[in-house]
Formats: C-alpha cells, structure tokens, sequence
C-alpha cells in the first residue's frame, strides 16, 4: 500500500493578522504545548533536567559556563514571553519563532545572536520543521515546533567528560548544533538516492505508469529541499565570515566547516534534480521504445498474412471450372487443397528468414535499454 504523503504547510499563511503591531506573537492553535529541557554543564559538571519551573532557570545559569535550553513545542505564548523576557530576546525574534514558515537566516539583537533554519527529520514522506536558535554570552536557548530532532549525538557529548564540547564556550555548542543539523541533510539526501536509483532500474526493465507519480513526488521533496538549503548556505557563510560579538574567530574556522557541508549537500542536491529529469526523459523514451516493438511485432503479423490473404482470396472465389475455360483448374485438382496449404508455408518461411536477415525479428542490433546503455565488455 503506497504511503500517505503529508499535507504540506502553505508558506504564505500567517496568523498575525495583517497590521498587527511588530512583535505581535500568535501561537498556533495546533502546535504542542512547550516542554524544556536544560542542560547546563562547565568542565568538571552537567545538569541533564527537565524544566517545569522557568523560577529554577536563573540558579540554573549563574551556576554554569553554559546552560542549553531546548523547547519542543510552540503552543503557549505565556511561556513563550517569559522566556523572552528572561534572556531579553528581540521580540522580532520571537515573532519568527512562532510564524514557522522563516527562511534560513542570522540576525543580531545586542549581544544576543538568532539563528533560524529548517531541520529535516524524515525523507519518507519529506518532514521537516523549523529550528531556532538564541545564542547569549552563557547559554544557547533553542526553539522546536515538536519533540524529536537529530541533536542526540550533541546531547551525549555533553553528557560524557573529557570532549571539547564540555570546556568550550557557547559559541561552539551553537556550532555543534547547527553541524548536527546540516549533517542531517545527508542520511535524507542518501535515501533519494537510492529511491532514484530503484525508480531507474524499474523503467529500465518494467516501466509503469505509477513511475511517473513517484518522479512527481521526488522532484517536489527535492525543490523543497533546495529552497531550505540556499538559503542555509548564505547563512553559514555569513556567519564563518563576518565578525559577531557571540561568535569567537576560533569556532568561525569550525563555522566554515559546516559552509563546506552545506555546499555538498547543495551540490548532492542538484545531481539528483539532473538525474530525476533525466529519468523522466527515460520513462518516455521507454515507453517510445516498447511502443516501437509492439508496432514492429504488429507490422511484421500484417506483412505475413498479406499474401496468405491473397492466395486464400483467389481459391476462395470458387469459380466452376467446366463453366468456362479461364476458371480457376486448381478447384478440381486432387492435390489441390495441400498445394494451396504448402505455398502459404513457403511464403511464410521466407517472410520470417527474410525479415530476420534484416534484423526486424530476433538477433538484430536493436537491443533493450537496460541491455543497451551497458557498457562495452560487460
């Protein structure tokens, strides 16, 4: 049973109603209720705790170099204010946080960085949601739509001793979590790949009409992903290039890194927009191909029965010969009837050599794609 896709999130609907004042934060009526989750670690310490009461946050961040909190859900914009409030947050910012539909981008608000982006959790059916991110001089607030998210890798660094994750500061934990994030593109890229190459290796022995939905559904999830990663590149590059009071020289080096993934994944991208268009060229190439044959199979039928037509036409006609003398003599032949059977076999049996002699009927140099576009020596 083929898998239900998602219904698609339409970017041009907002909920601030037009005229709003800016700043104005209209929640989802839909969207999760926030849980929090903080992990407020130095050197030698980690607090690994779920957050019920914003009241414990404050000890929670005077006590560490750096304190993480991460909010899954955006469905209360009480929780939403008081968060803002506490880490004095650009109410612009979280405007953006709320309205989940932002283009990849990095703003500066005083000495507090915002970063936005997508994030992909799936490739089967494309699911993705916006990740914000806060980055302050001692700690890194970040924002989810839902729970679930590709950070584990980072949560267990945080978790173990000895990394250098554990001794630096919040400037690289907001480059760890923007690197788990990019990376994340690749295992979807990947699974593209492979639907790719099983949507070629099906038109190239068994096309069937179905490919070409499955094509429709692989450019769209593609076209999508190239609108989340353009402006995703822009962003890190102008993150590892320009100088920000939040983010150090060194982990700009760490930032360029991340630029490189996101240019690979881009270049990863657009070979496989190529390949999905070339193979939609395929299918109908294909299908031209099959449609030949059949026709040729068909031609090559009518051709045969031709002259047996004509010949059993003329001994159809049944002219009494003792009528007249220019009747047809054969009607009272004894052997009449085989003669007739054995010159419609002969003809046939020259049809059929002559037309595989020219390569029209088996053994001739027109060859099945899949057999075709092999190369030479396999």
């Amino acid at each position: 049973m083929a898998k239900q896709r998602k219904h698609r999130r339409n970017p041009a609907k907002r909920r601030v109603r037009a005229g709003s004042p800016p700043g104005t934060l209209m929640v989802d009526p839909e969207a999760q209720r926030p849980r929090m989750q903080v992990l407020a670690y130095g050197p030698d310490q980690c607090v690994d705790q779920e957050l019920s009461d914003l009241a414990l946050l404050p000890k929670l961040i005077a006590a560490h170099p750096v304190t993480w909190v991460n909010v899954d859900g955006l469905g209360d914009a009480q929780v939403l204010q008081q968060l803002g409030e506490m880490f004095d947050l650009h109410r612009l910012a979280l405007e953006d946080v709320v309205n989940a539909h932002q283009r990849a981008k990095a703003e500066t608000y005083g000495d507090v960085q915002f970063i936005v982006l997508r994030m992909v959790n799936s490739a089967d059916p494309l699911d993705t949601e916006q990740f914000s991110l806060f980055l302050g001089k001692n700690f890194v607030l970040t924002f989810q739509e839902r729970p679930g998210d590709c950070l584990d890798p980072v949560r267990t660094r945080i978790r173990e001793t000895g990394p250098r994750l554990r001794s630096s500061g919040p400037d690289y934990l907001a480059y760890a979590l923007l690197d788990a994030t990019v990376d994340g593109y690749f295992p979807v890229l990947e699974r593209y790949g492979d639907v790719i190459e099983e949507i070629e290796s099906e038109i190239l022995h068994h096309p069937k009409q179905s490919v070409v939905h499955r094509l429709h559904e692989l450019k769209q999830d593609l076209t999508t992903l190239r609108r989340y990663l353009w402006p995703l590149r822009e962003m890190l590059s102008t993150l590892s290039r320009e100088e920000s009071p939040t983010v150090s020289a060194a982990t700009q080096v760490y930032l360029r890194d991340c630029h490189d993934h996101s240019v690979q994944l881009l270049e990863l991208l657009e070979s496989f927009r190529e390949l999905a268009t070339s193979l939609m060229d395929l299918y109908h190439s294909s299908l031209s191909q099959r449609m030949n044959e059949v026709i040729k199979v068909l031609t090559m039928i009518s051709t045969v029965f031709i002259p047996l037509s004509f010949i059993a036409g003329i001994y159809g006609m049944n002219f009494d010969p003792a009528a007249s003398p220019w009747s047809m003599p054969e009607l009272g032949w004894r052997w009449g009837y085989p003669m007739a059977l054995g010159i419609m076999t002969v003809v046939v049996v020259y049809l059929l050599f002559y037309f595989r002699r020219k390569g029209w009927l088996g053994g001739g140099d027109i060859a099945p794609i899949a057999k075709r576009d092999q190369p030479r020596g396999h």
